[in-house]
């Protein structure tokens, strides 16, 4: 299961509504793609669809999708996000990463 902080969910269902989305229908998409300094980055953006093998969760009033592969890689995952002085954005706190790169965008296993 991947969760959801409530500053994540705030932030979320902001972002979703300025960008023509519902956030009681619609979903955030969050996957693993190769690149980034450490190996694999994140990916994060909103979606209307689900596909065929997608995993989807709902946590804290969000509805997370997912695909099979990427689920691998971040089950028991945490989305948060952080507004403090050292930058803006989602943070994905990843029990499985063993090594992350210094922004936190990318991670190894």
């Amino acid at each position: 299961m991947i969760k959801v902080s409530d500053s994540a969910r705030k932030r979320a269902t902001m972002l979703m509504e300025d960008d023509g989305f519902d956030a009681a229908t619609d979903y955030i998409r969050v996957g693993v793609k190769s690149g980034g300094c450490s190996g694999l980055s994140y990916e994060l953006k909103f979606d209307k669809e689900l596909a065929e093998n997608d995993k989807v969760f709902e946590d804290n009033g969000v509805k997370i999708a997912v695909d099979k592969k990427s689920f691998l890689y971040l089950a028991g995952t945490v989305l948060e996000y952080s507004g403090g002085l050292n930058g803006k954005g989602f943070v994905f706190n990843n029990p499985n990463a063993q090594r992350t790169c210094g922004c936190g965008e990318s991670f190894s296993l």
